[in-house]
């Protein structure tokens, strides 16, 4: 039995697949959170230009 264990806690193929999806899960959380800010701040600037366009073609007769 201690062997198993002492061949068990010496094993560390399981911890680099474990160290791999962590180093993923934490690039998607980065990708996720970068793509909500630019699509909020695209979102704001299309808003903008939309409105000063619907602006500019009540004004002009």
């Amino acid at each position: 039995m201690t062997k198993i264990f002492a061949r068990f806690m010496k094993d560390e193929s399981g911890a680099t697949a474990i160290e791999y999806g962590l180093i993923a899960a934490l690039i998607s959380v980065a990708l996720i959170t970068g793509a909500t800010t630019l699509g909020s701040a695209l979102d704001a600037k299309f808003t903008d230009l939309g409105t000063k366009l619907n602006e500019a073609g009540a004004t002009t007769p």
